[in-house]
């Protein structure tokens, strides 16, 4: 029986060829980054291992490196625990982040093609349709689409592995709040699409900076209630 709590749905179970430490990585990480394991969550090896359907070798290695890069507490004679971030790491990541995507928008605007605008628009529409159906997970996963394509649009591969850096702490702290920003925060991405059309630079890039502000305040003030 899987221990109390753990989400059945969520839990998948990986095959066994390729890289399996690399992929038990990834299944957790991508566990926690959609709070399907919501920050404090006490994760037990042997439950874990079972619903991934590996061994406890991969799952303790996988926990160890999500340790060091901040994803988990290890806890000396209590296990390991989802990481509970602070509120003033949320700040500072989502401030980096801000700066990150203005200058990303500002470039956009200048080098966008074509045939990358038609995927922001596209990214666009489908954003709009998941928010009006409620699918969060779905919002979430087009929302960072959307901005990993302004990335690209951008043209700087310095830049864009700087934001890579960011980018999965961002999903996580925007998780809680997508319901929230919800349609709103679409019509932000329109307008900063057009802005992005339009060849607009300085507006491209002080939209962006309002927008990423705006998910900064949300983030706290739900922490905050």
């Amino acid at each position: 029986m899987m221990s109390p709590g753990l989400p059945q749905t969520a839990m998948p179970r990986l095959d066994r060829p390729g890289p399996l430490r690399e992929r038990v990585y990834e299944a957790l990480l991508d566990l926690i980054t959609t709070r399907a394991l919501e920050p404090g969550r006490h994760l037990i090896e042997s439950d874990l291992a079972e619903h991934l359907g590996v061994s406890r070798q991969p799952v303790r290695e996988a926990l160890q490196r999500l340790n060091t890069e901040g994803w988990v507490d290890l806890r000396p004679a209590q296990g390991a625990y989802v990481h509970e971030p602070s509120e003033e790491e949320a700040d500072q990541l989502l401030t980096v982040r801000t700066l990150l995507e203005a200058e990303a928008a500002r470039l956009a605007a200048l080098n966008a093609h074509s045939a990358g605008i038609e995927v922001l628009e596209e990214i666009v529409t489908d954003g709009i349709r998941a928010v009006q159906a409620d699918d969060i997970g779905a919002a979430v996963a087009l929302n960072a689409r959307f901005h990993s394509t302004i990335m690209e649009l951008a043209g700087n591969t310095v830049l864009a592995e700087l934001a890579a850096r960011v980018e999965r702490r961002v999903r996580w702290y925007y998780t809680p709040v997508a319901r929230q920003r919800g349609h709103k925060s679409w019509l932000e991405h329109q307008a900063l699409m057009g802005a992005i059309v339009t060849r607009d630079a300085d507006l491209a890039a002080r939209l962006m900076r309002d927008h990423t502000e705006q998910t900064r305040r949300s983030y706290h003030a739900r922490i905050g209630t």
